[in-house]
């Protein structure tokens, strides 16, 4: 595996986006966070349709459930009944603590779900915590393979 390792982020609110793309990317020129506003565009970046024909795979996909077109839900189904990418660990990230939403994010094969915090602080400290179990303690799958 190379030495960068690049981040989907499926997320629609601009303020959230700043947050984490600020978390995941300080002072790390490793990481590279590419980010799309919503399910459908996610699913033309990991098809590598259109204006993502060039698009590197991911290492982690993190993924928000209210999304606009195609829900994370869906974009989750889509990774994970998809041979060439259901390996990609995806981390749902929602503002949505419902049991529902949690459980059916597991039983459509979700690698870990967290909640968005309301705190900046706190927000920034969780996509730390996201950033450190899976680019350091983690071990990705070989994306080349």
């Amino acid at each position: 595996m190379n030495n960068l390792l690049n981040i989907l982020l499926v997320e629609d609110n601009a303020g959230d986006i700043m947050l984490i793309k600020d978390a995941l990317e300080d002072t790390d020129s490793s990481v590279q966070v590419n980010v799309v506003n919503n399910g459908e565009k996610a699913i033309h970046y990991l098809n590598k349709e259109g204006e993502f024909k060039h698009s590197n795979k991911p290492d982690l996909v993190i993924l928000d459930i209210n999304l606009p077109r195609i829900n994370g839900h869906e974009v989750l189904r889509f990774i994970k009944n998809n041979d060439e990418i259901k390996e990609l660990p995806v981390v749902m990230l929602s503002s949505s603590s419902a049991d529902t939403d949690i459980n059916m994010s597991y039983k459509e094969y979700a690698n870990c779900y967290v909640t968005k915090p309301i705190g900046v602080d706190e927000f920034t400290d969780t996509i730390h915590a996201i950033k450190n179990f899976w680019l350091s303690l983690a071990q990705l799958p070989d994306k080349n393979k």
